[in-house]
């Protein structure tokens, strides 16, 4: 599966286009400027695009109008393919936000079941009640997403719902070419409705990749041979920043000794999760770190654990934004051009490392070395052997392990590592040590 030796990279494209938060109605070609960051996007080391909401919605883009149509606010389908054709050329593969356990108060369906109420033919498209009456004074009631009424949620058990659904998926292939879909809260999806895109996508085109939103649980529930490929690893997202911030690398080794570790029991072994440390939903990871000296370590345990790793659009730079009730916008911003720092450079090399390393995409997972603020990682697959080495101390530290060998070279600044006497680790370090053996 190509996903599984990707680097991805997250845009919001209503907020990374400067689109107005509500919809207008006016349409206006901003998806170009996608095409614009594609040079940095390829020396970012980056190749795919994951992007949240496209199509046309009410405001921000989970609350979809029609599943057809390219938000105005971001321009036309024509425009949308055109930055579809150049990704690809490019190298970049392309996967959409499937957003399909509710749609907006907008969509096409449900303003015919408000206008014709029970004569509709789409009112099985929804959970309804006509005893009752909604928050908007609908006439009758209806089920919203965790208790937002602006979001309806779908019948996923209504054939037509489903057909409709695929028959959208269908024509996203053949107009933009898409390489797979990021299922928005797939936690709640209907699990035979993802059974059935599953083998739906498959039909489709080979390696179609299925990524669900998922915050917590057993993620084996959705991510099997049946449903979905990977899923968002959110408990190593929280244990990757929090264990700098405690400085206690204890966290993240064990709750990653307990996903892919060696032991028979290990919950998730031989699967990809995706890992990130922010995205759209959450405080970005340069302004949720308590030291700016530990951003890179974060990149570094993010490259250097099992995983698929995703970048959020300008987060690669360091850029700030915290989370705030009620808006996500300072999360979401419009960027004039993209930026370029020593950050970026050290994710440029992480991700070069992390897509050519058949030990770091698809390797087991055990540490070597543990205290509270240094680690030592082991991935091994296919005969290669790479250790990641942390030091998250603002001083020196000399490891002394068992290596297994004398040499290695350094993934990440292509530097070679004697391993004689002890292997120091500067301060706030972090190194992909390839063995020689």
């Amino acid at each position: 599966m190509w996903a599984y030796e990707s680097v991805f990279y997250q845009i919001y494209p209503i907020g990374f286009c400067g689109a107005p938060r509500a919809n207008d109605g006016m349409t206006v070609s901003r998806i170009g400027k996608v095409a614009g960051w594609i040079p940095h996007i390829r020396k970012l080391g980056a190749n795919a695009i994951y992007f949240s909401p496209i199509f046309e919605s009410d405001s921000h883009g989970y609350d979809t109008r029609d599943f057809r149509k390219v938000d105005c606010r971001l321009g036309t389908n024509e425009d949308f393919a055109a930055v579809c054709k150049d990704l690809h050329e490019n190298g970049i593969r392309v996967v959409l936000d499937g957003v399909f356990n509710h749609v907006g108060r907008g969509f096409w369906a449900f303003r015919d079941v408000q206008e014709k109420k029970w004569d509709s033919a789409y009112k099985d498209w929804f959970h309804i009640s006509f005893d009752g009456n909604s928050n908007y004074n609908d006439g009758f009631w209806y089920e919203g997403w965790e208790g937002h009424y602006e979001l309806v949620k779908l019948n996923l058990r209504n054939p037509a719902v489903v057909d409709h659904i695929f028959s959208c998926i269908r024509g996203w292939v053949e107009e933009f070419d898409i390489d797979g879909l990021r299922l928005d809260v797939a936690y709640l999806l209907d699990r035979e409705f993802m059974k059935a895109l599953r083998r739906f996508t498959e039909s489709l085109k080979p390696e179609f990749v299925l990524i669900g939103e998922v915050m917590g649980g057993d993620y084996n529930m959705v991510v099997n041979d049946e449903m979905l490929h990977s899923c968002t690893n959110y408990e190593c997202y929280k244990g990757l920043y929090s264990s700098l911030n405690s400085m206690n690398l204890f966290e993240i080794t064990h709750s990653l000794m307990r996903q892919f570790g060696p032991e028979n029991w290990t919950l998730y072994k031989g699967k990809h999760l995706v890992s990130f440390v922010d995205n759209h939903d959450v405080t970005r990871a340069a302004s949720i770190l308590t030291n700016p000296q530990h951003l890179p370590l974060l990149y570094g345990m993010m490259f250097g654990m099992p995983g698929i790793p995703c970048l959020y659009y300008g987060s690669e730079w360091g850029a700030e934004g915290v989370k705030t009730p009620g808006s996500d916008d300072v999360l979401r911003p419009s960027f004039d051009a993209p930026e370029w720092n020593g950050l970026t450079d050290a994710i440029v090399s992480m991700a070069k490392a992390h897509r050519e390393s058949k030990a770091l995409c698809y390797g087991d997972f055990k540490h070597l070395v543990l205290t509270n603020k240094q680690a030592i990682w082991e991935r091994r697959a296919e005969g290669e052997r790479v250790l990641i080495a942390i030091n998250a101390d603002g001083e020196p530290y000399t490891a002394h392990f068992d290596a297994g060998c004398g040499m290695a070279t350094d993934l990440i600044t292509g530097k070679p590592h004697d391993f004689g006497g002890g292997s120091e680790l500067p301060p706030y370090s972090i190194a992909f040590w390839k063995m020689e053996r």
